[in-house]
């Protein structure tokens, strides 16, 4: 099965870590990343789709952050 996560975080080191995380787990790139003006918060947030190919059957109880 195909696993589909995206990644969300401020525009700081922590988002770096977080993308880093999942690629080490074995979690693959789709696509550029994303960015955009919070004004509530008054920073910018960033965002990375990453994808995964794992064995087994789709289910909406996945916890795609232990995969």
């Amino acid at each position: 099965m195909k696993l589909y996560r995206l990644l969300t975080e401020d525009d700081n080191s922590a988002f770096c870590h977080k993308v880093t995380d999942a690629l080490n787990k074995g979690w693959e790139l789709h696509g550029s990343p994303a960015y955009t003006f919070d004004p509530k918060a008054q920073t910018m947030r960033c965002a990375q789709a990453v994808t995964k190919e794992t064995a087994g059957e789709y289910s909406p109880d996945i916890k795609l952050g232990a995969q």
